[in-house]
């Protein structure tokens, strides 16, 4: 599909298949690669895998065909809107990119998709592609997900939509959208979870040697990612990797005060105007985040084990902690999303 030859010949008329279901990825100039490229190579992969029903006929379109520029320069081989007509649509994915503004003001596609609407199974969005839902109604009333850098420009724009700034993906209903890029392809591991089970899903997720199989409602980054976000100067970085090199340790404020050359109560206030956490939540949520590393590489099998490794002490404390962060247990967390 991607190509960076302009010399490369145009994508044939949309081949159909009455024993598939129609899957069509929607293409614009300056549509951002990874989000075409990263559900599609995951939907591809079924076709190597015995499936127990009707499969995806994958179909690139765009307004008027042809060789589609992406953000990085590659070009998209692509069918017009014309060769493919809304009703054989059965799930309509629009990725998202700098070009997606011009979108609005396109009547024919927007007319395209408000037509793919009504008969489509399913109706998803990749980051910006949100945006594009948003213009035609389909998120109104509806939870939604896309880049958290976008996350208030949806909101503000459209009040009706509950935007969900941590979410990687959300589904409401027959509508599914999710975050920037990577996030493309937990979106597309969900739904292919959704048609034919947890199992083939697993299986697509190691032939592309995806290290996890998140949940859609799993923050859009790591405990530490976001720490270190929040911490713009850097002042807590060498204390974090300290907690995490130690974590089973005694990890009281006194102890994190000792290492930051602070006293307590210093330390304490500025932790939390630093990170936005409190220094307990903080040494928390990075226990979380070791023990989930622990379950998904099922290198310790004993969730008891992992507690202790994790600093909870025992498995009771650790299921408390998984739930408040992430809404499961250790145990169906580990059935749920480990490789």
């Amino acid at each position: 599909m991607p190509s960076n030859s302009a010399n490369s010949p145009r994508r044939a008329a949309v081949r159909r298949d009455s024993a598939e279901r129609r899957l069509a990825i929607f293409a614009f100039p300056g549509v951002t690669l990874l989000d075409v490229s990263g559900p599609a190579q995951v939907f591809a992969e079924l076709s190597e895998i015995e499936l127990p029903g009707p499969g995806y006929a994958l179909s690139y379109v765009s307004k008027e065909g042809g060789l589609v520029p992406t953000d990085v320069g590659l070009m998209i081989d692509t069918a017009p809107l014309s060769s493919l007509k809304p009703e054989e649509v059965d799930t309509l994915l629009i990725p998202g990119g700098p070009g997606i503004w011009k979108l609005r003001q396109d009547e024919m596609v927007m007319q395209w998709i408000g037509q793919v609407l009504p008969g489509a199974r399913r109706i998803a969005s990749v980051c910006l592609g949100a945006f594009a839902l948003a213009w035609v109604g389909a998120l109104e009333g509806r939870r939604a997900a896309t880049h958290w850098r976008y996350c208030p420009r949806l909101q503000d724009s459209f009040p009706n939509v509950k935007v969900e700034p941590d979410a990687i993906f959300v589904q409401d209903g027959r509508v599914w959208s999710s975050a920037g890029v990577s996030a493309g392809i937990d979106l597309a591991l969900a739904m292919i979870e959704e048609d034919f089970g947890h199992t083939i899903a697993l299986d697509v997720a190691r032939r592309l040697v995806v290290f996890l199989k998140r949940p859609g409602g799993q923050s859009q980054f790591s405990t530490v990612l976001a720490a270190q976000a929040s911490d713009v100067e850097g002042r807590f970085s060498a204390l974090h990797a300290w907690i995490i090199e130690n974590i089973a340790s005694d990890l009281r404020v006194e102890a994190l005060a000792a290492r930051a050359g602070m006293t307590p109560r210093t330390f304490a206030r500025t932790y939390v105007s630093r990170t936005g956490m409190t220094p307990a939540q903080g040494v928390e949520a990075l226990r979380v985040e070791t023990a989930r590393l622990l379950l998904e590489s099922r290198q310790v099998e004993n969730v008891v084990e992992i507690a202790k490794r994790a600093g909870f002490g025992d498995d009771e404390r650790m299921r408390r902690a998984f739930l408040r962060h992430l809404g499961v247990s250790p145990s169906e967390y580990r059935r749920r999303f480990s490789g």
